[in-house]
C-alpha cells in the first residue's frame, strides 16, 4: 500500500481501497523472499485455448464443439492466464509514531466499551489509508479544540458528555510515549465516530422497545465521520453537531431542555482541567490547587508535629475523600481516584437526579433522531399518541385532521415509508387469520369468493360499509399498513381515538387526498365514487413518517405533553440510562390498557364506552372477528399480515 501524505491525503482516497486495505489488516509485513501469487494476493484465473488460433475461450464455449477442436491442445502451447492483481497487506511504517498506531491497532483491546467492531475496523480502514500517521495530535498537543468542545458539550443535545471521553496528552510530569500518543490519537477517533452514531439515533436498540418499531436508521460509518472532520478543520465542531437531528421540533425540545438545567444548576461549581494523567492517591500534579478550590479545601494540607505542612500539589488523603463524595454524588464509581470521567464530570455543572420532566424531554429528542435527517420540503406526519396527521408541503404545513390509531393490543407500527399511490372505490380482502372463522360460522354476507391461483380469499366490494371506506392511500411497507377512510365515522369525536387494527383511519380523507393529490381536488374525486376501482398514482413519492412523540413545544410555543399510549416511555427511559428497570418496567399492551383505564375518571370511562358501542352500531352487520386486517390485491400477495 502507498503511504499517504497525511490525514488529509487520506480522506481523499476512495472507500474501496480502504475497504480492501482492511481486508488484508494485521497479516503479517511481506518477507523478503518473492511471495507466492496466493500469498501475494494476485488471482490466476485459467482459461480454455481455441487450437485454431490460441485465443482464449471459456470452457463452456468450447465444449460442444467440432472433431478438431477436440482435439488436445498442442504442449508447446500453454494456456494463457488472466491475473487480477488484489490489494498488498499494509505493512508495518518504518516512523516510529505510525509504527505505535498500526500496533495499537492491531491489539485486541477495545478503544471505547460502545464501539461496535464494524466502527472499529472502519477506524482501521481510515487510518490505513494515512500510512497509520496520527490525524489529531501535533507535536505532542490536540488540534482538534473544535470537535472537542462538541464533545464536551454534548449534553446540550440530550446524549451523555462522560459517553464521549477525551483523552490526556502532553502530560506535565514526562513526555508522552509514542505509544501514549497513539493510544490518545485513536480514542479520540472513536470518542468522535461514537458521537455521531449517537447522533443519528445509534444509543438504543429500537426493536427493544416495540418488534413495531421499526425506523431505517442512517447511522454514519465510522470512517467517513472521520474523514469529514479531518478535511473540516475549524469547523469540525459544527460538522459533528450537524449529525444531531435539526428539525424545529427537536430544535424546540433541545431549547427547552437548556431551560430546565438552567433553572436546576444555578450557582453549581464547575472546574474545567487540563488534560493529564488519571491521579491516585499520593501523587502530585499541577491540576491540584484547582481541585482543592473546587472542593473548598485549604491550598495544603496542614502540617502536624510529625509531618511537615504539605505540598500544594498533593493529590493526598482530602482531596482523594472529596473526589469520591462528589463521585458518589454523579452516580460514578466512588474510588476517590482522579479518573477521566471525573474530570469530563467536573467539567460540567453539577446536575441532580434527572426530573421527570426532563426525562420526557430526553426521551422525544431521542425518537427525533429515529426519522430521517431531512424530511423532505413535502410530506406527511402522522403522531401517534396525539391522534393527528399534519400534511406539509414546501416546508409549510398545508392541512391536518384527525386520525384513528391502533389499538394497544395491536398497535400502529413506528416508521418512515413513501406513499405511492391512493385507491378510490377499494375492495377489502378478508386476511387469512379471519377467512377460516368466518367461512365456518357462514356469516359472509355481502362477500365475494375469489380464487387467485390456489389461493381462495373473501372480497368486500367497494361501497358505504367497506371496511376501508372510500379510499386508501398506500406506502408499501413491511407491517401491510396504510391510511385510509372509514364508515365509523362517529369514532372522530372520541378524544381517545385508539380503534384500529394499526392502520391509520383519516378523518375527511378527500380533504386529505387534496393536499397530497396533485390535479385530484376534492370535488373531482367524489365524482369517481360508485364508478369501480380505480389507483391513482402519485407523480412523486410522498414522504409518510409515523412517529411517536409525548412531549412536544406546539407552535404556539406551549409545552405539552400526551397520553403514552402504548408505554414505550418506561422501556425508553429505562435504554437512556435515566430510571431503573425497577421504576419503568415495559408493559404488555393489555395491561397498559387496562391500568390506564382504572386511571380515568367515571365521565371519561363513560365516553370511552360509548364510543366502542358506536364502533358496533356502526356495523350492524359484521361480527368482531370481522374487525381484522384489510388486504389490497398487492398486500395479498406479498404479506402474511395487515392492519386495519
Amino acid at each position: 500500500m502507498r503511504a499517504a501524505s497525511g490525514a488529509g491525503t487520506g480522506v481523499a482516497r476512495t472507500l474501496s481501497v480502504a475497504l480492501a486495505a482492511l481486508l488484508a489488516f494485521g497479516q503479517a509485513p511481506a518477507r523478503a523472499e518473492e511471495p507466492s501469487a496466493a500469498e501475494s494476493g494476485i488471482v490466476i484465473r485459467k482459461a480454455a485455448v481455441d487450437p485454431a488460433d490460441g485465443a482464449a475461450v471459456s470452457p463452456e464455449a468450447s465444449e460442444g464443439t467440432s472433431p478438431a477442436a477436440e482435439a488436445p491442445a498442442p504442449p508447446a502451447e500453454p494456456a494463457p492466464v488472466t491475473i487480477v492483481e488484489g490489494p498488498p497487506a499494509p505493512v508495518a511504517p518504518s516512523e516510529p509514531l505510525p509504527a505505535a498506531v498500526y500496533a495499537r491497532l492491531n491489539d485486541s483491546a477495545p478503544l471505547l466499551q460502545r464501539l461496535t467492531a464494524k466502527d472499529r475496523e472502519a477506524i482501521q480502514a481510515f487510518y490505513a489509508l494515512g500510512n497509520f500517521k496520527p490525524v489529531w495530535i501535533e507535536k505532542g498537543a490536540f488540534n482538534a479544540d473544535a470537535a472537542i468542545a462538541r464533545l464536551r458539550a454534548a449534553g446540550e443535545d440530550g446524549l451523555d458528555p462522560n459517553a464521549y471521553p477525551v483523552p490526556a496528552v502532553g502530560k506535565l510530569s514526562r513526555p508522552d510515549t509514542d505509544a501514549e500518543i497513539a493510544e490518545a490519537d485513536l480514542k479520540l477517533s472513536a470518542s468522535l465516530a461514537l458521537y455521531a452514531r449517537d447522533a443519528r439515533g445509534g444509543r438504543v436498540n429500537p426493536a427493544a422497545i416495540s418488534k413495531l418499531i421499526t425506523p431505517t436508521l442512517d447511522l454514519p460509518p465510522a470512517d467517513m465521520v472521520l474523514a469529514r472532520l479531518a478535511a473540516a478543520g475549524a469547523q469540525a465542531g459544527a460538522v459533528l453537531q450537524s449529525y444531531n437531528p435539526r428539525q424545529p421540533g427537536y430544535l424546540a425540545l433541545k431549547e427547552r431542555l437548556a431551560g430546565l438545567r438552567i433553572g436546576r444548576t444555578h450557582g453549581a461549581p464547575s472546574v474545567t482541567l487540563p488534560d493529564g494523567p488519571v491521579l491516585k492517591l499520593g501523587m502530585n500534579d499541577p491540576r491540584v490547587p484547582l481541585l482543592r478550590s473546587r472542593f473548598g479545601l485549604e491550598a495544603r494540607s496542614g502540617g502536624t508535629l510529625d509531618a511537615a505542612p504539605g505540598e500544594a500539589d498533593a493529590y493526598d488523603r482530602s482531596v482523594a475523600d472529596a473526589v469520591k463524595d462528589f463521585q458518589r454524588s454523579r452516580g460514578l464509581p466512588a474510588s476517590g481516584t482522579l479518573t477521566r470521567a471525573t474530570v469530563a464530570a467536573l467539567a460540567n455543572p453539577s446536575v441532580p437526579k434527572t426530573s421527570a420532566s426532563e426525562a420526557d424531554i430526553l426521551v422525544n429528542m431521542e425518537r427525533w433522531r429515529w426519522l430521517p435527517s431531512e424530511l423532505g420540503p413535502d410530506y406527511v406526519l402522522v403522531n401517534v399518541p396525539e391522534f393527528k396527521l399534519k400534511v406539509f408541503r414546501g416546508g409549510s404545513l398545508r392541512d391536518e385532521t384527525r386520525v384513528i390509531v391502533g389499538k394497544p393490543t395491536s398497535p400502529t407500527p413506528i416508521f418512515s415509508g413513501m406513499m405511492e399511490y391512493a385507491v378510490v372505490n377499494p375492495s377489502w380482502y378478508v386476511p387469512p387469520s379471519i377467512l377460516k372463522q368466518m367461512l365456518a360460522s357462514g356469516k359472509t354476507a355481502g362477500f365475494e369468493v375469489v380464487r387467485r391461483g390456489n389461493v381462495i380469499s373473501l372480497r368486500q366490494p367497494p361501497g358505504e360499509r367497506n371496511a376501508l371506506g372510500f379510499i386508501k392511500f398506500m406506502f408499501p411497507n413491511q407491517h401491510a399498513v396504510y391510511l385510509h377512510d372509514t364508515p365509523n365515522r362517529s369514532l372522530f369525536s372520541a378524544s381517545t381515538r385508539a380503534f384500529s387494527h394499526g392502520c391509520v383511519r383519516v378523518d375527511d380523507p378527500f380533504r386529505f387526498a387534496d393536499a397530497v393529490l396533485p390535479n385530484w381536488t376534492e370535488e373531482r374525486l367524489k365524482k369517481l365514487i360508485g364508478k369501480g376501482e380505480r389507483t391513482l398514482r402519485l407523480p412523486e413519492k410522498l414522504p409518510v413518517h409515523l412517529a411517536y412523540f409525548t412531549a412536544e413545544v406546539d407552535d404556539l410555543g406551549s409545552y405539552r405533553t400526551l397520553p403514552d399510549l402504548y408505554g414505550y416511555d418506561g422501556p425508553m427511559k429505562v435504554a437512556l440510562g435515566l430510571a431503573a428497570r425497577s421504576e419503568a418496567v415495559a408493559k404488555a399492551p393489555a395491561t397498559t390498557k387496562r391500568k390506564a383505564a382504572e386511571a380515568r375518571p367515571a365521565p371519561r370511562q363513560a365516553a370511552s364506552r360509548e364510543a366502542v358501542r358506536s364502533e358496533r352500531r356502526a356495523e350492524p352487520r359484521r361480527t368482531r372477528d370481522m374487525f381484522g386486517d384489510p388486504w389490497s390485491g398487492q398486500t395479498y400477495e406479498t404479506s402474511q399480515r395487515s392492519f386495519w
